[in-house]
């Protein structure tokens, strides 16, 4: 069986950080098409002299997606045969790509995926935080009013949550998370993950917020962050009514934000207003 076909275009999971755990898969196509799109042209060029590999590279990010994706699919109509790949792990997650994928989709060509390391699935694993029903949540915000917001509106989500954080960040976010989900909600945070320097430190947010504010080197690399969702479902749909009824309340009258919040979160709708008073009228 050919290693590639003519006019697909294969997303390629390349390592998060050792270089051992590129498959044999990748290695081939990375070798075989007529040429790769890469998020950093430099970071991948270093990639493929590691690999031993030549092929030509294209850099495609977030500022020239929509503008080249469909030069790409013309390429792939005439046959050619192209590998999208990110910096470290699965192109798309948290990274470029989804423009072009989906163009390349619409004009009927083929996708086709070869599977590899993503850093959010490497930290669920080693959690030992609930895996069975979780949700990425990729970078929280860089302005740290729109993170607390956003914070808030999660902190009484049930499933598991994962994050991505920047070394310049991560000690803010963690206060962050521990003033919206409260410092005893249990948590992992993996850093460098694959690496020499690679750290799991697992505990509660506080405890974890506190040894990142007291270990310089706990605040340099990649991070991963898991967090256990809410475990209470009644106090999550209380709380989640309550944040609907905030909002709406600045544009609908009480009684109705009261009873949208309520249809919507599954909150009692006397709990949200008054105590019953104008919401029931």
């Amino acid at each position: 069986m050919a290693t590639t076909r003519a006019g697909t275009l294969y997303v390629v999971a390349t390592p998060i950080g050792n270089l051992g755990d590129l498959g044999a898969r990748a290695r081939e196509v990375l070798g075989a098409v007529d040429a790769i799109c890469a998020e950093d042209t430099r970071h991948t060029r270093q990639l493929l002299v590691a690999l031993g590999i030549e092929r030509p590279l294209l850099a495609l990010h977030e500022h020239n997606e929509g503008e080249i994706a469909w030069k790409l699919v013309e390429r792939l109509r005439g046959g050619e045969c192209l590998a999208l790949v990110s910096d470290a792990g699965t192109p798309l997650v948290s990274d470029p790509g989804y423009r072009l994928v989906r163009e390349v989709r619409a004009a009927g060509l083929a996708v086709s995926p070869v599977p590899g390391a993503c850093a959010a699935i490497a930290a669920l694993s080693v959690a030992g935080i609930p895996s069975d029903r979780f949700c990425f949540e990729g970078f929280l915000p860089a302005k740290a009013s729109a993170r607390r917001e956003r914070l808030a509106a999660l902190a009484r989500e049930t499933r598991t949550l994962v994050f991505y954080e920047s070394s310049h960040r991560i000690e803010e976010s963690l206060v962050d998370l521990v003033a919206a989900f409260g410092g005893d909600r249990e948590a992992v945070l993996a850093r460098e993950l694959t690496k020499l320097f690679e750290t799991v430190l697992g505990d509660t947010l506080e405890t974890i917020a506190a040894k990142v504010a007291a270990d310089d080197n706990q605040r340099k690399g990649e991070f991963v962050l898991v967090v256990r969702g809410c475990e209470d479902d009644t106090a999550a749909r209380l709380l989640e009514g309550q944040r609907l009824y905030a909002k709406l309340a600045e544009h609908l009258k009480p009684s109705v934000a009261a009873k949208l919040a309520a249809d919507i979160s599954g909150a009692p709708r006397k709990e949200l207003y008054g105590g019953g008073g104008e919401a029931g009228s």
